[in-house]
């Protein structure tokens, strides 16, 4: 692995372990097996370190979407159903959340520079969840596509404060009961 990839997987680890906050630049060029000054060489600083595995984060799950497309070519509400279940996956296997809402929360400051990259990440994946409402002929995609972010936003909190057997259990149930309501076909 490039120095570069392996600072930006071991920064994402850590700040997942640890918070943005909580590791500092030193811990991960000795956690990435480099040194700092390499480190800066490919970051300006630590916030473009921030930001560089925000977008690592995101371009992974972009890879969703066009996964979703190749599984199921051409019926949307197989595509949304399908979101469902990843999602529900996502949330029983990262006991830690979203690693772009974690920052969101960690970095209030809306002039930091990673509040862009966590900002047009949200967008987009409402923006993919309404397109994909459109297409399925749901007569509000705005609105199903806010629920689902809601659902799934909700149900990532309450995985990380209560933990396996709260309330997140029932994401893939809410969010059928949504798409049952708005009249996405089985």
């Amino acid at each position: 692995m490039r120095p570069r990839d392996r600072i930006v997987s071991t920064a994402s680890e850590l700040f997942r372990q640890h918070g943005i906050r909580g590791v500092g630049v030193d811990a991960i060029a000795v956690a990435a097996d480099t040194n700092k000054m390499t480190l800066y060489r490919h970051f300006g600083s630590k916030d473009d370190l921030v930001c560089e595995t925000l977008r690592y984060v995101s371009d992974k799950v972009a890879e969703m979407w066009d996964d979703l497309e190749r599984l199921y070519p051409g019926d949307p509400a197989r595509q949304l159903r399908g979101w469902v279940e990843g999602r529900a996956k996502c949330i029983d296997n990262e006991p830690s959340g979203c690693d772009i809402a974690n920052a969101a929360v960690e970095l209030k400051e809306h002039d930091h520079p990673a509040h862009g990259v966590i900002e047009g990440f949200k967008i987009s994946q409402r923006d993919h969840l309404a397109k994909l409402c459109r297409e399925a002929g749901i007569a509000q995609p705005d609105l199903l596509a806010d629920t689902l972010s809601l659902l799934l936003e909700g149900a990532r909190v309450s995985r990380q404060a209560i933990g396996s057997e709260g309330p997140s259990t029932q994401f893939a149930r809410a969010c059928e009961a949504a798409l049952t309501a708005f009249g996405v076909k089985a």
